[in-house]
């Protein structure tokens, strides 16, 4: 049996990191690495049988990788505060995890809870690599950061819970701080503000979550994540001027 360490980032998630703890139950190693929580997050997590690392943030892929390095296994199942594994799921790792592996990764998808209520149709269904072999597969980018890897990936069919926000301006104060992020990644990157994307592109991706997607169909719920999604495009390009404006 594949031993597996499970890493959680956590920055001020008391109402979250509980239940992301609980699902991980079946992991032979959890390793939370927090960016200095002022809230309950690390009187939490002394209750609990992790490893828990401190660590100034200063981008997603480097606080990650600097986890990874830490675990104990080859093997890491990567999730965060404000997700949970499904039983399904945990189940299938531990399945995959008894066998002799040709992939160094496996992509899972999510089920995404607006206010403990799934969305069925406007959320996020893109696939990410979870679950992988640390020696072959390493994080890149700034934000929305991304596995690079050296050897093959498979599917997995169980799924992580999102819980994405509680209330509107907890989700809209999550979108300005990805979306300042974001900027500074493509300010470094020599990017530039047209029409095209402070209007155009925030449009797009309304249209995607509400009408491609089907979000409609998710009534109310629907139409403030869509929106919101929107938002964040916006909001991302407004702060690069900002930036650039500021050079």
């Amino acid at each position: 049996m594949i031993k597996l360490t499970v890493i959680i980032p956590t920055l001020n998630e008391e109402s979250n990191i509980q239940r992301a703890l609980d699902s991980v139950f079946f992991a032979d190693e959890i390793i939370v690495i927090d960016s200095y929580s002022t809230d309950g997050t690390v009187k939490i997590l002394k209750n609990n049988n992790v490893t828990l690392l401190q660590r100034k943030f200063d981008d997603f892929s480097s606080q990650k990788n600097y986890a990874i390095k830490q675990a104990s296994n080859d093997w890491v199942l990567m999730i965060d505060a404000d997700e949970e594994v499904t039983i399904e799921l945990g189940k299938e790792i531990k399945n995959i995890l008894s066998k002799e592996l040709s992939a160094v990764g496996f992509y899972i998808k999510r089920n995404n809870f607006v206010e403990n209520k799934r969305l069925n149709y406007g959320g996020y269904s893109s696939k990410i690599v979870r679950l992988f072999n640390k020696n072959h597969c390493f994080y890149k980018g700034i934000v929305h950061e991304t596995i690079l890897t050296t050897g093959k990936l498979e599917n997995l069919v169980g799924r992580i819970n999102h819980y994405t926000y509680k209330d509107y301006n907890q989700f809209k104060k999550k979108m300005n701080y990805y979306a300042i992020l974001r900027a500074q990644e493509l300010f470094l990157k020599g990017n530039r503000v047209t029409f095209f994307h402070l209007y155009i592109k925030p449009f797009v991706r309304f249209l995607i979550h509400y009408v491609i997607k089907l979000g409609f169909l998710d009534g109310k719920k629907g139409i403030v994540f869509s929106y919101l999604m929107a938002y964040g495009v916006s909001k991302r390009y407004k702060e690069l001027i900002i930036l650039l404006n500021n050079k």
